[in-house]
């Protein structure tokens, strides 16, 4: 698989092949100016890379990437990973755990789904980065 660290404004998403909603954070990612290498694997070699990033048990989602040393898992906003990289906070990374309603690449209309971007560490704490959507 190569190399896992992204930098800067280059980030490297891990996805199975099938994952509509992953392609959407894709484009939405470099409609924000992000440069995107989106690589296909196996739901195994999917699951090993959150497991090895130091994800969290209940924070999956559908894909996985890797900007600045940072894991990012799910349906992040740019907002917040723009956040992350200038606060350079000691985390291994954020999470939008499961596929909320409105977040980006999970666009449906006009629904939105409150949810939270929680930062997480290898030692198992977590707490909320940003809430959106909010009422």
């Amino acid at each position: 698989m190569g190399q896992l660290i992204a930098t800067d404004k280059d980030i490297k998403v891990f996805k199975t092949p099938y994952c509509g909603c992953c392609n959407d954070w894709v484009t939405y990612m470099e409609q924000e100016g992000f440069t995107v290498e989106a690589v296909d694997v196996s739901q195994e070699q999917l699951n090993r890379l959150k497991y090895h990033g130091g994800l969290q048990p209940g924070m999956g989602s559908c894909h996985t990437a890797f900007i600045d040393g940072y894991l990012i898992e799910g349906h992040v906003p740019a907002s917040d990973i723009r956040r992350l990289l200038d606060q350079q906070p000691d985390v291994a990374g954020l999470a939008v755990p499961g596929m909320p309603v409105g977040s980006p690449g999970m666009e449906m209309g006009d629904r939105f789904d409150a949810f939270d971007v929680i930062t997480f560490d290898r030692s198992g704490q977590s707490e909320v980065f940003s809430r959106h959507n909010q009422n």
